[in-house]
Formats: structure tokens, sequence, C-alpha cells
């Protein structure tokens, strides 16, 4: 059995559902964990968070894709250096 690990934490659910469709396009198979409750607009603490996993082996590559799609990855890494 394939372990999942945690990628993102967040409040944010639209944010979650960007980056879960972003992955799956990416073929990274992905979950989603929510403890909100839905009729109740309710986010404190733990009980708003959103978090999202993968399986532990797609974790690096999950996170580049989310470094692209953020712009945030270095220009060598751009080109393979």
């Amino acid at each position: 059995m394939e372990n999942w690990v945690e990628l993102i934490v967040t409040y944010d659910e639209i944010e979650i559902q960007i980056i879960k469709n972003i992955l799956e396009a990416e073929g990274i198979q992905v979950v989603v964990n929510s403890l909100k409750v839905r009729p109740y607009p309710v986010s404190i603490g733990k009980i708003g968070e959103v978090r999202l996993l993968v399986k532990d082996d797609d974790l690096e590559k999950a996170k580049n894709v989310i470094k692209i799609m953020k712009g945030t990855i270095p220009e060598e890494e751009k080109n393979g250096n």
C-alpha cells in the first residue's frame, strides 16, 4: 500500500481545487481532506483546514509542478542545469 503525504494545508478551498486540478492533469493522484462542516461557514483552527495529499512517490513531482505554477522555480532548474 502506498503512503499518502501532506503537500499543502490551507483555509482556501478554491486554491486547493485549482492545485488539485493541475496536479491531476499532470497524472498525480490527489486526495483532499477537510474537516469543514458545510452548512456552517466556520474556519477556525483545525476545523477550517483543507489538506491536499499526494502519494509519497509523487511528492517531488508535485512540488515541482507547484513551483512552476507559481513561477518560483529557479532559472537554473528551468534550463536543466
